[in-house]
C-alpha cells in the first residue's frame, strides 16, 4: 500500500485497524457525503475497502471514489467487480450522475480497473494528494451514469 497511501500508522494496516477505520466511517456517516463498502474475496472475507466520498447533490450529483484491495489479492478481478459494483450504487440507488477517481500516474493497474469500468481521463491534477509523504500528481477519470456500459 505504501506508494498508493498516504503515511499511516503501521496499525492502520492490521486487520483490527481497518475495522476501526470501517466503524469509524459507518459511526460518522452523516447519511449523504460518504458511503463506505468492503471488498470481499470469494470466499467472503475482505480483501479491501471502497467508498463513495464527498457527494454532492443538486446540479452536480456526483462523487469521487476511492478504493485498494490487498496486495496479495490483488490479479483476481476484485478491485473491478468492486467498481463496478460501487458505480451501480453511485448512478442506480444515489442517483448521481458523475463518479470521478484519480490514480497516481504510475498506478497502471488502477488506471486498468478504472478504463474496464467504463472511466475516461478528462484531465492531470498536480500536487492532488499527500500520498508516501509527499504530494503527487493524479491522472483524474470520470464515467457519467449516461455513459455506455
Amino acid at each position: 500500500m505504501a506508494p498508493f497511501e498516504p503515511v499511516r500508522p503501521d496499525d492502520w494496516f492490521t486487520e483490527e485497524g481497518q475495522a476501526r477505520v470501517v466503524a469509524d466511517l459507518l459511526r460518522n456517516h452523516d447519511g449523504g457525503t460518504t458511503v463506505p463498502h468492503v471488498v470481499l474475496d470469494d470466499t467472503g472475507a475482505v480483501a479491501g475497502r471502497i467508498t463513495l466520498n464527498n457527494i454532492v447533490r443538486g446540479p452536480f450529483l456526483s462523487c469521487s471514489v476511492g478504493y485498494w484491495v490487498d496486495a496479495a489479492r490483488r490479479g483476481q478481478g476484485l478491485a473491478t467487480a468492486a467498481v463496478a459494483a460501487v458505480k451501480r450504487v453511485a448512478f442506480d440507488d444515489l442517483g448521481l450522475h458523475r463518479v470521478e477517481a484519480g490514480t497516481l500516474l504510475h498506478n497502471v493497474a488502477s488506471q486498468q480497473v478504472l478504463r474496464r469500468n467504463g472511466f475516461v481521463p478528462f484531465g492531470v491534477a498536480r500536487d492532488y494528494l499527500h500520498i508516501g509523504g509527499r504530494w503527487q500528481d493524479h491522472v483524474l477519470f470520470q464515467v457519467l451514469a449516461t455513459d455506455p456500459l
